[in-house]
């Protein structure tokens, strides 16, 4: 996978959701979207937001990390029927979902070699890095000026703990109740399963290094 491709986060998320036997409609329900965004977001018309694809990956019962994996066969995207009219792929997709406990990012990553991936509400991911059988998102984040983790600007919750370091801009992070303004040296560390979510209010883009932990994730 070169370093500036986005991987097929769609087209993963609906061999997760067809694997699992999960209608889209009942992915859309519990998830709290509409059917037609879901359908959006697998065929890549559209990039989810932050808490969508939390939501997603929490109801679907997958690690946000593996989105970033590339498939080493493409063809799975596209899995052939078997005689039983079963995905011929179906076993072999809840192993491809988890972290490849074999692939390891690192331990140097170049700022050229960052696999990025592009989510809606003007938000970048960057993958600092991987270590192999573990469940950690390690990122480098930026919210463009007008950025948000949530498109509809409610808040999001999610299985993990979460650590940010702010690098450049500033960012407000709503946790709780409480409202939070990050500038460049702040650090914060929480409950990822506590409502929180971020914005870039300024005129700069927000750059920082987060780290969420996401024990209990298959």
């Amino acid at each position: 996978m070169s370093p500036a491709a986005v991987p097929p986060v769609g087209a993963r998320i609906r061999q997760a959701r067809l694997a699992r036997g999960v209608s889209l409609r009942a992915l859309a329900r519990e998830i709290g979207v509409s059917a037609s965004l879901v359908s959006q977001i697998e065929t890549g018309k559209s990039q989810p937001s932050v808490s969508t694809l939390y939501a997603i990956t929490t109801a679907l019962s997958i690690s946000v990390e593996s989105l970033f994996d590339a498939y080493e066969d493409q063809g799975a995207l596209a899995p052939a029927a078997t005689a039983s009219g079963a995905p011929a792929t179906v076993l072999h997709a809840l192993a491809a979902f988890a972290a490849d406990p074999g692939r390891r990012i690192g331990p140097l990553v170049t700022g050229g070699e960052r696999e990025t991936l592009e989510l809606d509400s003007g938000v970048v991911w960057e993958r600092l890095g991987h270590v192999p059988g573990t469940d950690v998102d390690f990122l480098q984040v930026t919210y463009r000026p007008g950025g948000s983790s949530s498109s509809s600007g409610g808040l999001m919750r999610h299985a993990g703990t979460e650590y940010g370091y702010l690098v450049s801009g500033e960012l407000v992070l709503t946790l709780g109740f409480d409202e939070h303004t990050l500038r460049p040296g702040d650090a914060v560390c929480f409950e990822s399963t506590t409502p929180h979510r971020y914005r870039n209010d300024g005129a700069e883009p927000a750059v920082g290094v987060w780290f969420v932990f996401s024990q209990g994730v298959q």
